[in-house]
């Protein structure tokens, strides 16, 4: 029993913190009324009129008239996707007024295995950011159809939920349930049986019986939601819905007015960010961002604060600890503006406060990163532009191939047939119809796998690009318009220890290391976003149209994600889960 916490909620002790003449967000009744905020060491102890709680030595926080809302949490989010490591990671989203997240670590863990995300999480414990541990629910993620080096199974996940961070277990994909994985319905079993656990599921494309049936082997949320139909659908069938508004998918209008038209209960429907771009943390914010959109969308200003916090704790049985203003709950508090012109000006996170007035008041020393992050690329062949020729059947002269296009908003591939030659052998790629060579090669020394196949929609003209970061196997993936270009880049994306590149002419235009796992820097988001903005531009410089080319190419080796990827096993059916020629047929 917490004894100051009670003197100070029963006015027998001097608050530690209190803020002042502010207007509260109530997310537990969607009223905004006057009041203030009271904290003794890392809880809040009371709320509304708190004026009994200032003592001496008490730090009284004036909010001007400006708006008291519950911190933000982030119920799905790969902070990996940032590009950054944990701490330049917590104090971005900080600095916007996100004071918890509920993630897996799973990129980390493809790389690492449970060690390595357990080295992640330590490091965090420096930060401000309370971070609760959704485990991966598999590892490889698509199994026999990608080499990972890391490895998750029931024994590990179990052990893993044994954390006292662990809230359950992320990623169900809904066709594995469906196709009866033994292992997937082992762990979903324990986690049914585990109160306070919960089984989030990746329901992409799930509807009617398919979604009856994932639901009814114990999936609560599902991420995947594109548009109206699947966001109605998953609400009225008890599903916590978890709108997207990330940098690789943006989901929210059309889902977000399709709940509020019909006038739905939003109890069960929060907003996550999956996947945040560095440029866009810093030019535009996280989940503040989520709520000016929100706004602008329809919701009035209590349902977008709500479905920012408190809903996003209910979908993980959190919010007797988190996610709203109330006492006993973890101090977790921003004062900001209104619907109007909505920012963040202070953030107290945990009964600290971290942000005044839009000043950051703390900085996180750069970690000293445990051995299991690092040195993660090692090829078990050498990578020469013979590495990523097609072959023809012999005599071959024209053949017609599967192609996979990206698109331009999001990155789910979809199939498109083209003609292409052939020249000694070797199945040329054409620019004018926009099929480019893609690669994926294994980057752990494991079996030194390369799939190869044709990609279309980055529309690049020159050059070659390449990345150790490609979901969910992080082998190094490889596009370009020529093999030589495309063995420089990986051959240099492999003595970087990890990271992003492009090549034109043998040349190195731009690139950024990532020595943690392959995947993370240590730079500040500012710096590596002024990084990335010079590698965007080199990639656009090549002909690509994209805006953000890596974080899309990072999605076609995700063999989970309709329609076709590439892996290092080969190209990938995404829908039968079998691994495919990209030549279709011989045409002269």
């Amino acid at each position: 029993m917490d004894l100051k916490l009670l003197a100070v909620a029963g006015g027998q002790a001097p608050a530690d913190i209190v803020v002042k003449n502010g207007k509260i967000v109530n997310v537990y009744t969607k009223e905004i009324y006057e009041g203030g905020v009271a904290v003794a060491g890392d809880k809040i102890a009371a709320v509304g009129d708190v004026d009994y709680c200032i003592g001496e030595g008490t730090k009284v926080i004036d909010a001007n008239g400006n708006y008291i809302t519950p911190g933000f949490i982030d119920g799905h989010i790969h902070p990996e996707s940032s590009s950054l490591s944990i701490r330049p990671f917590a104090e971005l989203v900080l600095k916007h007024g996100t004071t918890a997240i509920m993630t897996d670590f799973h990129e980390i863990g493809v790389v690492s295995g449970l060690e390595g995300i357990e080295a992640v999480l330590d490091e965090a414990k420096e930060t401000d950011l309370k971070i609760y541990f959704v485990v991966p629910s598999h590892v490889p993620f698509s199994p026999a159809l990608e080499t990972s080096a890391g490895q998750f199974n029931y024994d590990i996940i179990k052990k893993a939920l044994e954390r006292e961070d662990a809230v359950g277990i992320s990623e169900v994909v809904g066709p594995y349930i469906l196709a009866q994985f033994p292992d997937l319905l082992t762990s979903m079993d324990l986690v049914n049986k585990t109160p306070g656990m919960t089984n989030q599921g990746h329901l992409a494309d799930m509807k009617g019986p398919a979604m009856n049936a994932v639901l009814a082997a114990g999936v609560t949320t599902d991420h995947e939601s594109l548009g109206p139909e699947d966001a109605l659908e998953r609400v009225r069938k008890g599903c916590h819905l978890m709108i997207r508004e990330g940098s690789a998918a943006r989901n929210l209008e059309a889902c977000l007015k399709a709940v509020l038209e019909a006038k739905l209960d939003t109890s069960r429907v929060s907003i996550v960010t999956d996947d945040l771009h560095t440029c866009d943390g810093v030019n535009n914010g996280h989940l503040d961002d989520a709520v000016r959109r929100a706004i602008s969308y329809g919701a009035d200003l209590a349902t977008a604060i709500q479905m920012v916090s408190l809903n996003a704790a209910r979908a993980f049985h959190k919010d007797d600890e988190i996610g709203g203003l109330a006492p006993g709950r973890r101090a977790d508090i921003n004062i900001t503006t209104g619907e109007e012109d909505f920012k963040v000006l202070s953030v107290i996170a945990g009964g600290r406060q971290i942000l005044d007035n839009g000043n950051m008041l703390v900085s996180y020393a750069k970690a000293d990163h445990k051995p299991c992050l690092l040195n993660t690329t090692t090829l078990k062949n050498p990578v020469t532009a013979d590495s990523f020729k097609i072959m023809a059947p012999e005599g071959a002269k024209k053949v017609k191939v599967q192609v996979m296009d990206t698109l331009p908003w999001i990155p789910i591939t979809t199939g498109r047939e083209a003609e292409l030659n052939v020249v000694d052998g070797v199945v040329q790629c054409d620019l004018e119809q926009d099929v480019l060579y893609i690669a994926q090669v294994e980057r752990y020394g494991i079996n030194g796998n390369v799939g190869k196949a044709f990609m279309g929609g980055f529309q690049m003209k020159a050059g070659a690009i390449a990345s150790s970061v490609g979901h969910d196997n992080h082998n190094v993936i490889v596009m370009g318009t020529n093999f030589e270009d495309m063995a420089v880049a990986v051959n240099k994306v492999i003595e970087m220890n990890g990271g992003q590149i492009a090549v034109k002419d043998g040349e190195v235009l731009a690139s950024i290391a990532y020595p943690v796992c392959g995947l993370l820097t240590d730079l500040s988001a500012e710096e590596l976003a002024a990084e990335k903005v010079k590698l965007n531009d080199a990639i656009h410089g090549l002909g690509s149209p994209i805006t953000i080319p890596f974080m899309f190419l990072s999605f076609i080796c995700l063999a989970a994600l309709p329609c076709f990827a590439i892996t290092d096993v080969g190209f990938i059916n995404v829908i039968t889960q079998q691994v495919m020629d990209p030549i279709l047929e011989v045409l002269e």
